[in-house]
């Protein structure tokens, strides 16, 4: 049975408008300011993943051996258990990936007693780097461009900014919490802002195509009475997607380890502000921008009136 509810959601527009705007622009001053800890995906270096015989500790064990050697700027995890380790170096000048990976492997077995296995050794050099900067950056302008182009062939011209800004808006965020926050940003966490855009754009066709179904069925009502009654209607539809799907996030964040940590996270906040976008920011623009029920009623067919005036 689905729910009735009766909020008045655009009643809190403008305060919704300054909220938005505001985390908007502390995202991007974060950007310039603080930019983003971004992975060996991005910057180049080599990836070491190791596994000890017995639990060890990241700040006492290993992290002093390599600071010792000459690799400060390491970034050190832990993957599955207390016994699998993560090391990311950065590029190093003057030295091959290859000598720099066999450098860290020769300190880490010198400085323990117990045994070490290698289980995996990646190298990513600037320039594959570099162009997966930029492969990234594409790839979420050609799918703004793409959702730009599809929302305006299938609704109108004004649903299709106010999706397009809602995704802006949702991107621009969940980028401000890691900029904001310097945690690490690879390609999963690229792959999980793709996903990011998939869903909110999702949860806003559903409300779009209830508004532009209830600008035909009611025949009164103003624009701004007919988008509150599409938000209701929609709204208990919206809330279980949205819980559902954040209590499968939230167990992939707490038991997905460090390597999922930026996947999962970037997924929970898309999901939250997504959810929120597809009401206070792609509704109201649509609004904003003047959308009325002559927008949306399908076109008369030619010759329609002659036909009525034909009939006995």
């Amino acid at each position: 049975m689905q729910a009735n509810f009766h909020i008045d959601f655009l009643s809190k527009r403008k305060t919704t408008v300054w909220i938005s705007g505001a985390l908007v622009v502390i995202s991007l001053l974060s950007f310039m300011f603080r930019g983003f800890d971004l992975g060996i995906d991005f910057t180049g270096g080599v990836l070491l993943e190791v596994q000890y015989d017995k639990s060890v500790e990241l700040d006492t064990d290993i992290r002093p051996v390599l600071d010792a050697g000459g690799f400060e700027n390491t970034i050190i995890l832990k993957v599955d258990t207390s016994k699998d380790v993560m090391i990311r170096i950065p590029p190093k000048e003057g030295g091959t990936d290859a000598k720099v990976s066999t450098k860290v492997i020769h300190l880490l077995k010198q400085s323990y007693s117990g045994e070490i296995k290698v289980q995996r050794v990646e190298f990513v050099g600037p320039q594959i780097g570099k162009e997966l900067t930029e492969d990234g950056g594409l790839a979420m302008l050609y799918t703004l461009i793409g959702i730009l182009i599809y929302v305006a062939l299938r609704f109108e011209y004004r649903f299709a900014v106010g999706s397009v800004a809602a995704l802006i808006h949702d991107v621009v965020i969940v980028l401000g919490v890691f900029s904001l926050f310097q945690i690490g940003f690879d390609l999963t966490v690229l792959a999980a802002i793709l996903a990011v855009i998939g869903y909110s754009l999702n949860d806003t066709i559903v409300v779009f195509d209830r508004i532009r179904e209830n600008f035909r069925k009611m025949r009164k009502g103003t624009s701004e009475e007919v988008i509150n009654s599409s938000l209701n209607q929609t709204l208990s539809r919206t809330l279980t997607t949205s819980f559902t799907t954040l209590l499968v996030l939230v167990a992939l964040l707490s038991l997905g380890g460090e390597v999922m940590f930026g996947f999962a996270l970037a997924l929970i906040i898309g999901v939250l502000v997504g959810t929120y976008s597809s009401i206070y920011v792609a509704s109201t623009t649509a609004l904003v921008m003047g959308i009325s029920k002559a927008d949306l009623m399908p076109p008369e067919k030619e010759g329609a009136d002659i036909e009525e005036d034909e009939e006995p």
